[in-house]
């Protein structure tokens, strides 16, 4: 019977250029890290095919998160191998391609750190993950920049093999958090219980039912824990608006 995967540490760093992406990724799939535990966000991917006809660049970006396997036909194979792969739009950055957790976390809620609000931009949803403000806006300075972001989740008794691998390929800015990222739900929600502490605390109690029914749907088609909670964070943003407190509870008036 193969060992479970625990991942307990959060290991990032920055790359210069997309060809290192593309070996690093591979490097951790070789050494055991799962794709969902692999997290990749960036500007300026080179899509290695033209992106035209019925399928313009305004809608991969406009279009939302998509699968693995549609992206990796547009920016490069090694992105097929991996979880919730999209475009997102983050203030002070703008569009990115995130690849894995990290996308469900800047889609949805870091402890009420939400992407999509006025001023919550990618230093507020690393340093709510545990990350030192000067780290993340480094961070964030370099994707604007035109470099990438590479984040793996890591056994702690490992962490320094792997922090030695991302130094090998070429990976600058190197940084461990001693977390890693929250998932929504244990495999199906069967209830608001089943919901982790940081996404129960930002839906009102309607919301919370509309993101649990339409995780289920979707999981239950994908049987991927990313996909469906990416599917269920858009549903709510759909439906409902922040408060003031950050929680998303008003209903949206239909037209």
């Amino acid at each position: 019977m193969s060992e479970v995967y625990k991942a307990e540490r959060t290991i990032s760093a920055v790359f210069k250029e997309q060809k290192q992406i593309d070996d690093v990724i591979r490097r951790l799939l070789d050494r055991g890290v799962p794709r969902d535990h692999i997290s990749v966000m960036g500007r300026n991917f080179q899509s290695e095919t033209r992106i035209a006809g019925f399928i313009s660049k305004k809608d991969v970006i406009l279009g939302g998160l998509r699968t693995g396997a549609v992206f990796g036909s547009l920016f490069g194979s090694f992105l097929s191998l991996l979880t919730g792969v999209g475009v997102l739009f983050i203030p002070f950055v703008g569009p990115i391609v995130a690849a894995g957790p990290i996308g469900a976390v800047l889609l949805g809620a870091a402890s009420g750190a939400i992407a999509g609000s006025a001023g919550a931009g990618l230093v507020s949803v690393l340093t709510t993950l545990g990350m030192p403000e000067d780290k993340a806006a480094i961070y964030q300075t370099r994707l604007q920049a035109g470099e990438f972001l590479v984040m793996a989740e890591v056994p702690s008794d490992r962490a320094g093999e792997f922090q030695l691998l991302l130094e090998s390929a070429g990976g600058e800015e190197i940084h461990t958090i001693e977390k890693t990222f929250a998932r929504p739900c244990p495999g199906q929600c069967n209830s608001p219980q089943d919901l982790s502490p940081e996404v129960r605390a930002h839906l009102s109690d309607e919301a919370q039912r509309t993101f649990i029914e339409r995780y289920n749907t979707v999981f239950n088609e994908k049987n991927d824990e990313f996909t469906a909670e990416q599917a269920a964070w858009e549903s709510v943003h759909q439906q409902y608006d922040e408060d003031e407190n950050g929680v998303w509870s008003k209903a949206k008036v239909k037209a």
